[in-house]
């Protein structure tokens, strides 16, 4: 493949997401878990710009705090940017600048979104030109999430989450998100649900290994029914994220008082997502939320994957 600078800089629009239903599989030698869930993307985005370098760098800014996160080789957007690098045979870096309002480990696949805008802004900073099976196999090497929000809109994702079969969804649905102030770690959050099924044996049912997305999911989506999917959402990591964080069940339940049609934690928390019935219901759920003196967002999905803006 031949290096061929196009353009000064490019500009990648990538969105963050909301796990609309998730089962979690039994625990693998490995330390792992497949899971089954369904993804929708939402109108909540990070914002990559690329320019040409001689080196890899990135720097944030944006809505939200990004003094904690690392700048280095351990950023998955530099790793993103890297790892292309070196498939392409690119003999140069980038400098990335990344606009971050997805929250940060919130649940909702921020560094995902920075990952997978900047393998799209990569792609068109070098004229790579990669197809989208390539750079979604790239996808899959950094992260379970990043995969989707490559691909955008709704689907189904199985294994580690990242093998992807898109999901039909017809219409808009309306989403309130409760931003705690505070971030959750993934592996704490499943660890504290392997504990849980640990202690419980007896209790509960045995996981499968091969977990599967419930049809009445698919077909709420299907039919683009509000309500229906409200009584769908499921989230096997919900109960292990409000007891390592019990404030956040006083949260849902003040959403759903205040007219959610169904309030669930978005992956492994700590944001909340309320499902709205419709664009005016979400507003009133805003309001309400906020004067609770809680940080709510009005989204709505499905949207777009990452995509290049400028």
């Amino acid at each position: 493949m031949t290096f061929a600078q196009t353009v000064p800089s490019v500009r990648v629009r990538a969105p963050g997401k909301i796990n609309l239903f998730m089962k979690v599989g039994a625990l693998h030698d490995d330390g792992y878990h497949d899971v089954a869930t369904a993804y929708q993307a939402v109108s909540l985005y990070e914002e990559v710009t690329a320019y040409p370098s001689e080196t890899f760098s990135v720097e944030f800014s944006g809505s939200i705090d990004t003094s904690a996160l690392p700048a280095d080789r351990t950023n998955l957007a530099i790793r993103a940017a890297k790892m292309l690098a070196r498939k392409a045979g690119i003999p140069t870096g980038v400098r990335l600048e990344i606009q971050k309002n997805v929250p940060i480990a919130g649940g909702m696949g921020g560094g995902s979104a920075d990952a997978a805008a900047t393998l799209v802004a990569c792609d068109a900073l070098w004229g790579t030109e990669f197809a989208k099976d390539e750079l979604l196999a790239l996808a899959a090497k950094l992260g379970a999430d990043v995969p989707f929000s490559l691909m955008g809109g709704t689907a189904i994702g199985t294994g580690r989450g990242d093998r992807l079969s898109p999901a039909l969804a017809t219409g808009d649905f309306h989403w309130v998100l409760a931003i705690a102030e505070f971030g959750m770690s993934t592996p704490l959050v499943y660890g504290e649900l392997d504990r849980h099924r640990e202690l419980h044996a007896n209790e509960l049912a045995v996981p499968t290994s091969s977990p599967s997305v419930d049809t009445a999911v698919l077909q709420a989506l299907r039919a683009g029914d509000a309500r229906l999917l409200a009584d769908s959402l499921h989230n096997d990591l919900q109960a292990a994220t409000l007891h390592l964080a019990p404030g956040l069940g006083a949260i849902l339940e003040l959403g759903e008082k205040h007219g959610a049609l169904a309030g669930i934690v978005s992956g492994s928390g700590p944001t909340l997502a309320f499902l709205a019935a419709d664009a005016d219901a979400a507003l009133e759920l805003q309001v309400a939320l906020s004067a609770a003196r809680l940080t709510a967002l009005r989204v709505h999905g499905p949207v777009h994957g990452a995509r290049v803006i400028h």
